[in-house]
């Protein structure tokens, strides 16, 4: 292990930077990284893993199921933009607090976005609930889907409450490097998910046979069981994050600043990103439902893989954001390397996966061979964009641990809203390649967020932000 050892040394992590104090060896360097990152690796993995697993259990149902519930993704983001860009915040703030030593700035953080989020979350919740049959005919929904849809997106939107409360506190975990919180509580909601689409799905032990409507209310029994556990882990005295800490709710003018410049930088790349997903989507679903399910299951093989770039970019976003906090712009540099260092390292396995069992993962979905062969074809593609995905995905955690998040929300518009729909429309149809068109659309979009996002973290200008 010399050689890996040596692939890690500090002094060849620090790029452009040079040392402001002493650094830690390679083996330390790793095992800080392989600390944060580990259950956030897990964690993706296993939610990833439920997805498929969902899948797998309503594919029993048709081809129409799959392509129901995948049709409510791209909305239910579109919802949870807003959540999600107070996550991004949350974690990129409360990281830089600690790395200060600032406790009861990192606490009055969160109980201040938790405010912001209940007040968000009333109002989403009615509107997309009200929305959803109309909403999911605007994404592609057809006659054979838009019911099973409808009810699944409702469902879902209607308790999405136990998701983002969830979701806001293990961002907060997060960025104080307590990542196995956020693993725990996913794996019991999988583990739940899981055990009640067996129950709920098909109609076992007497249960009633739902389909797909069965599937999420699954999914919002696990959630539940997640909102208590992450609730749980905030009211422990003994704790760095201590929702009582403080008594009452105390607003300043700082903190909230910092949240909205934070949360509206990455909120204009959430909505970016997801009229860019939902282009892509609309192009897709009109190439049919079979052609649409094959797509839904190739996403699922992309959300797995996906789980290594979002563990370490998990670890990227607490690292680099506490080393900043502490003054330590070559720490930040040295540990946002490191990120991307084991991220290489993973995209070599999971791209000899996909490329030597495509076929074999989309024979647990259908029977049809022309599925199956269509499905291999996506993931030989799959293969190849590994090594870019979980790269951009991993320097753009360095630059939102960093405050950078405008310059990730720029990249999103070019690379997401215009260049991925647009690439797809044109492969798909005009040069008539069909849902491997799509796929194509995907790599270059991924290529053109690799080479913006090192660019700019090899500049540096990321370390002068101050949040």
């Amino acid at each position: 292990m010399n050689w890996y050892a040596n692939f890690f040394r500090p002094e060849k992590l620090l790029g452009r930077f040079q040392a402001e104090g002493a650094l830690p060896d390679s083996q330390e360097v790793m095992r800080k990284v392989i600390s944060v990152a580990w259950p956030a690796v897990l964690e993706s993995f296993l939610v990833a893993l439920v997805a498929f697993v969902d899948n797998i259990m309503v594919s029993g149902l048709g081809a129409y199921a799959v392509a129901a519930v995948g049709l409510t993704t791209q909305p239910k983001f579109i919802a949870f933009a807003f959540f999600i860009s107070l996550n991004v915040a949350t974690s990129a703030l409360v990281a830089r607090r600690k790395g200060e030593g600032d406790r009861d700035a990192a606490n009055r953080t969160l109980k201040q976005i938790l405010v912001i989020m209940a007040v968000l979350l009333v109002v989403v919740t009615v509107v997309f609930v009200a929305a959803a049959e109309p909403l999911l005919r605007f994404v592609g929904a057809q006659d054979d889907t838009i019911g099973p849809a409808t009810d699944y997106f409702r469902v879902i939107m209607g308790f999405s409450f136990f998701t983002l409360i969830s979701m806001t506190i293990n961002a907060a975990q997060r960025g104080v490097g307590n990542t196995k919180i956020a693993m725990r509580t996913n794996l019991i909601s999988n583990i739940v998910n899981v055990f009640f689409n067996y129950l709920l799905i098909h109609g076992n032990f007497g249960f009633p046979a739902l389909g797909v409507k069965g599937a999420a209310i699954a999914t919002v029994i696990g959630s539940a069981f997640a909102c208590v556990i992450s609730i749980a882990s905030v009211c422990n005295p003994e704790g760095y994050l201590y929702l009582f800490y403080e008594k009452g709710i105390k607003f300043d003018k700082k903190t909230l600043r910092s949240v909205a410049d934070l949360a509206s930088s990455t909120l204009a790349e959430q909505i970016f990103m997801r009229i860019g997903f939902l282009l892509f989507t609309m192009v897709v679903s009109n190439l049919g439902t079979q052609a649409y399910a094959a797509h839904q299951v190739g996403m699922n093989c992309m959300h797995l893989s996906f789980a290594f770039g979002d563990g370490f970019n998990v670890a990227a976003v607490s690292l680099v954001g506490q080393s900043l906090g502490a003054k330590r712009k070559d720490l930040a540099a040295m540990y946002g390397s490191a990120c991307q260092r084991f991220g290489m390292t993973c995209s070599f396995v999971m791209c000899l996966f996909f490329a030597l069992l495509g076929e074999t993962l989309f024979s647990f979905f259908f029977v049809e061979r022309e599925i199956i062969a269509m499905g291999g074809k996506i993931t030989k593609i799959l293969a190849v964009m590994l090594f870019l995905q979980i790269r951009q995905v991993i320097t753009a955690g360095c630059l939102k641990g960093a405050g950078d998040t405008r310059f990730v929300a720029k990249v999103a518009f070019l690379s997401v809203t215009i260049i991925r729909p647009l690439g797809a429309w044109l492969f798909c149809y005009p040069l008539g390649l069909g849902l491997i068109g799509a796929w194509a659309g995907t790599l270059i979009d991924q290529s053109v967020r690799c080479i913006l996002n090192s660019m700019r973290f090899a500049t540096g200008k990321w370390s002068k932000i101050d949040i």
